[in-house]
């Protein structure tokens, strides 16, 4: 099975437990107006690869994942491209290899065939990385291009069948990092029961250069990066020292 992939990153330390093997994948339905990567949006632009070739690649660097590291298969949005990652997981599975999936979600569905293909994904998938973009409709569709609708059915879906978690929600100026979406924020957080994690990722305008390459228009130009009391304000309130079921 091929796929389309953006980009292979031998070594990240902050992609999930552990030293990670990252692939990046190509595709993406949303357009979330700090996304650091706008040149993964379109699958088509990414390299075709096999399953096979992709996990030989990442078992070549076995060595330095330690007891918790293996793959982590981000993007991109990873879930635009099912059997790839069954194709993959499956197989890194049988070698032992830990697996997880950094996702926005936006993909998810009840209907029948996606939603099987999706579960039997989640049969050798250890973990994975999800993204709140925004807690309210409105600002979810501006923020991102589309709804949160079935975002929320995702994270509802994902604690049903206990699969675990971590979440990551970027602090933007203006735009989430407001007092009242936080304590929203943190509501919803109280709901699930498979958190181990809870991240504040601080927005940061560092890739308003690679919208300038690729001639995309770069709605955030001048918006700065929130101050550390505002950091840590939100970790306060979405109570990120709460969620500390994991180890490295």
């Amino acid at each position: 099975m091929k796929g389309y992939i953006h980009q292979l990153e031998s070594f990240g330390s902050v992609d999930g437990p552990g030293v990670r093997f990252i692939v990046f994948l190509a595709g993406c339905q949303f357009r979330c107006k700090y996304c650091h990567n706008p040149d993964t949006w379109i699958m088509s632009d990414g390299t075709e690869m096999e399953a096979d070739d992709v996990l030989s690649e990442a078992l070549s660097c076995r060595s330095y994942w330690g007891k918790r590291g293996g793959i982590t298969v981000s993007g991109g949005e990873p879930l635009l491209q099912l059997d790839f990652l069954i194709d993959l997981f499956e197989k890194a599975k049988e070698k032992g290899v830990n697996t997880c999936i950094d996702t926005a979600g936006g993909s998810f569905t009840h209907e029948g065939e996606w939603l099987q293909k999706f579960n039997r994904l989640m049969r050798v998938t250890d973990i994975l990385l999800v993204d709140i973009k925004h807690i309210e409709e409105d600002g979810h569709i501006a923020l991102t291009g589309k709804s949160g609708k079935n975002v929320v059915d995702f994270f509802r879906y994902l604690d049903e069948i206990k699969k675990p978690i971590w979440i990551r929600h970027v602090l933007v100026p203006g735009i989430t990092d407001d007092d009242a979406l936080l304590f929203k924020t943190r509501d919803f957080i109280r709901t699930l029961s498979n958190v181990e994690r809870v991240e504040i990722l601080p927005y940061h305008g560092l890739a308003e250069t690679k919208y300038k390459d690729l001639r995309i228009p770069y709605s955030l130009s001048g918006t700065e990066s929130p101050s550390e009391e505002r950091v840590e304000n939100a970790r306060r309130i979405l109570e990120c020292e709460k969620y500390d079921g994991w180890k490295r």
